[in-house]
């Protein structure tokens, strides 16, 4: 699975653009994110080890409402490939 690593800043702010992060979990390593919902509302603050969907969840965009910066790691799924025993992944 592919993933990417967000450092965010305090006070930093990061636009989730749906199309790149379809069906999307994120991992809240470092520090403590807050999520902006699409309605302009402020979501819940998770902590270390915290997990989130960003696919159908309303998520317009991750906060760092701290100080110190704050590490999201974003992880996809591939498209489907066949293995060498002919069955998909």
């Amino acid at each position: 699975m592919p993933e990417l690593t967000l450092a965010l800043r305090g006070g930093a702010r990061v636009a989730v653009v749906a199309a790149e992060w379809r069906d999307a979990f994120g991992v809240v390593i470092r520090g403590r994110v807050q999520l902006e919902l699409r309605d302009g509302e402020l979501g819940p603050v998770l902590g270390r080890d915290a997990g989130f969907w960003l696919r159908g969840t309303g998520v317009r965009a991750l906060r760092n409402p701290g100080r110190r910066t704050a590490r999201v790691r974003i992880v996809t799924p591939r498209s489907p490939t066949s293995t060498n025993d002919g069955e998909t992944t």
